[in-house]
């Protein structure tokens, strides 16, 4: 019986492959951007309305139908919100500076001990280290006022910067998952050379945790810099407060002056762009590099 004969599949051309190949690909890539540039509008656009806002006169801020775009720039707001904040700007930096000056100067001891010392209980004491993580800080507010108080520290900013310096969890692991994976190579070959446990993570180890430590300091940074629940639990003195419940003041029980408000929130982001865009390069190495191994 004579078999059927079917037809042989033709051979698609080189180039015709190729050009499909690069139409798919071009394909995937405009609706990747397509997304990714939608999405960017969509967490833009409150940033892009409390700037306008800032700008307008109260009366347009909220004024229907709604304007975009103001027509006569209110610098006034701005001039409004430079005659209180100041101060306040102050008391954010100072406490910014000392909680990342902090932050950056233990964690990473801490961090090296519990990735590359060996002593006795060191996973257990890690593992309870993280569990503080589960203990929601409204459980233990009282307890640290009673504490606070009877040791004098209400109504100054020690509550506000020491606290976040010594309990440092997120800070201490991010770091010792960046120790555990630099090779131990380099620290051998270090105490063979007669380096001290301190000269190997001085030397040695610290400088290799750049990512690490930049990621540290931006989260340190923003963790001090909003501190709103911890200024306003703390102090009881005007002058001592920072910048987040100099932004309440502009806000009352009946009236709420929104564009100035606007014009002290933008202001008050400034030093969180500048400090990312700074440490752009290894904030984001940091964050994309821990956990591997």
């Amino acid at each position: 019986m004579a078999q059927l004969s079917r037809p042989l599949a033709r051979p698609v051309p080189p180039r015709q492959a190729q050009t499909a190949v690069q139409l798919r690909h071009f394909g995937v890539n405009l609706i990747f951007y397509v997304v990714m540039g939608a999405l960017a509008v969509a967490f833009l656009a409150p940033l892009l309305w409390m700037v306008t806002a800032s700008l307008k006169p109260e009366y347009l801020v909220l004024a229907t139908p709604p304007t975009f775009l103001p027509r006569n720039f209110q610098w006034a707001n701005y001039q409004a919100v430079l005659k209180v904040i100041p101060l306040f700007a102050f008391n954010s930096f100072k406490l910014a500076f000392l909680t990342v000056g902090g932050v950056l100067l233990i964690t990473p001891l801490a961090a090296y001990a519990f990735a590359r010392l060996d002593f006795w209980g060191r996973d257990f004491a890690f593992s309870i280290l993280l569990a503080t993580l589960m203990v929601p800080s409204i459980v233990t507010l009282i307890p640290l006022y009673i504490i606070y108080r009877n040791i004098g520290w209400i109504d100054t900013h020690y509550p506000l910067w020491v606290p976040k310096v010594l309990h440092s969890v997120t800070a201490i692991f991010l770091l010792r998952q960046f120790f555990r994976q630099i090779p131990m190579d380099l620290e051998d070959a270090a105490r063979l050379d007669g380096a001290t446990t301190f000269q190997v993570y001085w030397r040695i180890m610290l400088p290799q945790v750049k990512p690490a430590l930049a990621a540290v300091g931006i989260f340190a940074f923003l963790e001090s810099w909003n501190d709103l629940f911890g200024p306003l639990i703390f102090l009881n003195t005007l002058e001592l407060q920072t910048l987040p419940v100099a932004l309440k003041l502009f806000q009352g029980e009946f009236f709420t002056q929104i564009s100035v408000l606007m014009a002290g929130a933008t202001l008050s982001i400034i030093p969180v762009l500048i400090v990312f865009f700074a440490a752009q390069k290894y904030f984001l190495q940091g964050i994309t590099m821990t956990g591997i191994k």
